[in-house]
């Protein structure tokens, strides 16, 4: 369980009880986004990459035909055997641990790339960035990635953010906006700079059980909920979406920040 005093307003969420869901719905990120990791030189061949939060192993294994060498960690165990079901089933070579990313003990200089994709909320800068600057080498990067659905702009988005708002009242996850990731304030004390910041729009497309499944397994929902409240939810988000068509795009906002370790 993990819990934050600025995150839920402190609520305790698992995401190890979302992890079958997860890894069913939420590998959603398209083509565009890849292709701009792959042209800011993050997960390509030679390179040996870090990634932390790494769920599923979403980023790992949608980046390992480019040839870099990944290593995912995660504080859930269940995330990690999804991840090690997934990329074993596609017999992708990829190391994975089960520990909080403030734990991690690699050698000095051995990370060309870290990577953080929709999870550097969740962790301690005062405890990981130390770590991050000696484990990644002179030049080498850190990527801090996002994916957010556009609730002012987007009509279904903002339904379901409601829905979800209405079974987890303190759920932070929402309200997001097109606006590019502010600079992180542990940066002027950093030898990572930040040398990216950069924001898009994207359309994915759903049909209505992979939106209710990717839904089911956000915070707000699998990951904090009981399983009677999800059921409710669930019933209610279909109810929903059955007066939408079988299938539609939902517009959201990809923010990249890469930081330049100088030390």
């Amino acid at each position: 369980m993990i819990s934050r005093d600025d995150i839920d307003a402190g609520e305790a969420f698992d995401w190890g009880r979302a992890s079958e869901n997860y890894a069913k719905y939420r590998d959603i990120y398209p083509t565009e986004f890849y292709e701009k990791l792959i042209e800011l030189e993050i997960g390509t061949r030679g390179q040996n990459v870090l990634d932390l939060g790494t769920g599923t192993g979403v980023l790992p294994r949608n980046l390992y035909q480019h040839g870099a060498k990944f290593t995912g960690v995660d504080v859930s165990p269940e995330q990690i055997e999804q991840a090690i079901r997934l990329s074993t089933q596609e017999n992708m070579d990829i190391t994975y641990f089960s520990t909080p990313s403030e734990g991690i003990d690699f050698p000095e200089n051995s990370m060309d790339v870290v990577t953080a994709c929709q999870c550097f909320m969740y962790f301690d800068p005062l405890i990981l960035i130390p770590k991050l600057e000696r484990v990644i080498i002179t030049g080498g990067k850190l990527a801090i990635l996002f994916l957010a659905w556009l609730p002012f702009e987007d009509k279904l988005a903002a339904e379901t953010e409601a829905l979800v708002l209405k079974y987890s009242p303190n759920w932070s996850g929402g309200g997001m906006k097109r606006e590019l990731a502010p600079i992180p304030e542990w940066v002027e004390k950093s030898s990572l700079e930040v040398v990216q910041n950069i924001g898009f729009e994207v359309n994915l497309a759903f049909t209505r059980e992979s939106w209710n499944g990717r839904i089911k397994a956000c915070r707000g929902v699998e990951a904090s909920l009981s399983p009677v409240e999800v059921q409710a939810f669930e019933k209610e988000h279909l109810a929903m979406l059955a007066n939408y068509p079988e299938e539609f795009k939902v517009k959201h906002y990809v923010t990249m920040q890469i930081f330049r370790n100088s030390k």
